[in-house]
């Protein structure tokens, strides 16, 4: 990054001060432009309600005329921005105190002030017991917070002695000199912030107590980073079980021929062909919205869900991804150089393949075994050999040929899981995608398309191109990485829910349509699809490495972010989930 172009870029005071003493997370906010909101920035945004209202002039002038004693008084100046191409920074101060030339910054903080406890005077001591005082400070990244606000004034060519923070929970201001000392201290951090947002993204903390708290821990990733770079892992360095196991928002999928969706106040509006409203959703409530066929969306509603960074998947009513309307947050040009670079060596991508690849051959003959009624040992015994016979292949292409000779044993096994008369269908047939000619294969390919949809938005999540793959061949419209993501959770989610489907009885012979273009789901048969298919996704599973629960969602989503770790070098090796 050239100097002229340093010269350029402003830097946010709140977030240089608050973030500097964590440099990945400052170059995540700042640089890749992550955020997420947490309890306390939301009870933050809360307390800066009133002081955000952006005011030119003192609230307390008065429109009826200045006594000398308004004119003494400070003027009151909110939201003020101010910005410096000499430092490279720009800020908006909360509040501004200005009398003539001389201005004090005001910063209003949600918590409380740093409280030190000290000991007084030996003369001062009560014979009974030792008391102690306690002395109230700012916290060191207040300061420099203020202190870069300061600068800002300076600047501006005003006179600046002291700034004051104000701890709401205390409802007290403190008032800190703005000597060279935290001038000082301010120019550093600006300088420190500006070299880390140039260079590559640093490395996580190592087991630092404010992790557990940070909105972006998910992201960040930091136990489990520093988990697979130490040499020999004890269970002293497994990660903290800091993820909730799953998220507890609705995904929505709209499937019904003729339903329309919108938006009234803060819910999402479902109304049917006629115009009635059937059913009304709060958006805070909803993780993401898939639809199905000839579902009609409004406008209004695909920006208010933007908005709020909520996708938007566009299905075939067979479940087939057309298009992902996706807010415009950010994308990690770090993540996307790597991925690029390192796909166009072919090392890179045969290390992904054999991951990929082996595990979900690892996770077939898992689900034979556990499945099948009556299995017979050379299969058991085929597939473990095929696993271990792609940990050593030279080539993708040697590592495609064990990926189909697995996938054709593994297919004419599968009746052998279902204890239903489609079997007979599926057996006779084979595994069949276009078109399915029976219920089972019908399922199969509907179970593979809604996955592929979930792969798409972790890998959107991990800052990952969902369309350069490393095993399977890249071409327009095809989401290559995707489908290489998906290969080791077929079988543990997308068979898994078929076997249990039709096996529960939830998915019977009149949930289907056949025609001469093949057999289809109906609604009914897709709405018993997606009730069984939203158990299996919130469905927790151990990680074997982690040793933590998370559902099958959020395994997705953290393995996504790991391939970019792994793509920046922060962890040495790679892997993927495998069933016990």
């Amino acid at each position: 990054m050239t100097e002229n172009y340093m010269d350029q870029i402003f830097w946010s005071t709140r977030n240089v001060a608050e973030y500097a003493y964590c440099p990945r997370l400052f170059y995540l906010m700042e640089v890749e432009g992550v955020f997420i909101p947490s309890a306390d920035t939301e009870e933050g945004v809360s307390i800066h309600k009133r002081v955000d209202r952006p005011s030119a002039v003192s609230d307390d002038e008065e429109e009826t005329g200045d006594t000398e004693e308004d004119k003494e008084r400070p003027k009151i100046v909110r939201s003020l921005a101010l910005s410096s191409s000499s430092l490279g920074l720009t800020a908006k101060l909360d509040l501004a105190e200005i009398s003539g030339k001389a201005a004090v910054p005001v910063e209003y903080r949600k918590g409380k002030s740093r409280q030190i406890t000290m000991s007084p005077p030996p003369d001062e001591l009560e014979d009974a017991e030792e008391p102690t005082l306690v002395q109230r400070e700012p916290w060191p990244t207040d300061r420099v917070q203020v202190g870069l606000q300061s600068l800002l004034l300076e600047e501006a060519g005003y006179e600046v002695t002291k700034t004051i923070l104000y701890y709401a929970t205390e409802k007290q201001r403190l008032e800190i000199p703005f000597d060279d000392e935290l001038r000082t201290q301010a120019l550093e951090t600006l300088q420190a912030a500006k070299t880390c947002a140039c260079g590559s993204r640093p490395l996580p903390l190592v087991n630092d107590s404010r992790c557990p708290k940070c909105s972006l821990q998910p992201i960040c990733l930091p136990d489990e980073v520093n988990f697979q770079r130490v040499e020999t892992p004890t269970d002293e360095n497994l990660p903290r079980k800091i993820w909730p196991p799953r998220d507890d928002g609705i995904h929505v999928v709209a499937q019904e021929e003729g339903i329309r969706i919108g938006v009234k106040g803060m819910a999402l509006k479902v109304s049917s062909k006629e115009g009635v409203v059937v059913r009304e959703i709060p958006l805070v409530a909803i993780e993401s919205l898939s639809v199905l066929g000839g579902v009609q969306i409004s406008t209004q509603a695909v920006q208010v869900l933007a908005d709020k960074s909520i996708p938007i998947a566009f299905l075939t009513s067979a479940g087939r991804l057309v298009a992902m309307i996706d807010p415009l947050d950010s994308v990690s040009a770090d993540v996307r150089k790597a991925q690029v670079r390192k796909f166009d060596d072919s090392a890179i991508r045969l290390a992904i393949s054999k991951a990929v690849v082996q595990a979900k051959i690892v996770n077939q003959r898992k689900l034979l075994m556990r499945n099948h009624q009556c299995l017979s040992d050379h299969v058991a015994t085929d597939m473990a050999s095929l696993a271990e016979n792609v940990s050593s292949a030279d080539a993708i292409e040697t590592v495609r040929g064990f990926e189909g000779r697995a996938a054709a044993i593994y297919f004419e096994n599968f009746s052998g899981m279902l204890k239903t008369d489609m079997a007979k269908e599926f057996d006779a047939n084979g595994r069949q995608r276009r078109p399915p000619p029976d219920p089972v294969n019908a399922c199969l390919s509907f179970a593979y398309s809604m996955l592929t949809n979930e792969c798409v938005a972790a890998l959107r999540l991990a800052s990952l191109e969902p369309s350069i793959g490393a095993f399977h061949v890249f071409r327009p419209g095809r989401p290559a990485f995707a489908l290489d993501l998906m290969e080791p959770f077929r079988p543990l989610i997308a068979d898994s829910i078929i076997i249990a489907a039709f096996n529960r009885g939830e998915l019977k012979e009149g949930h289907f349509l056949k025609t001469a273009a093949g057999c289809s789901l109906t609604n009914y048969g897709r709405r018993a699809f997606f009730n069984a298919y939203g158990r299996r996704m919130n469905e927790v599973v151990t990680h074997p490495v982690f040793e933590y629960r998370l559902s099958y969602r959020r395994m997705l989503t953290l393995h996504a972010r790991m391939v970019a770790a792994w793509l920046l070098e922060e962890i040495p090796t790679l892997s993927f989930l495998t069933t016990r």
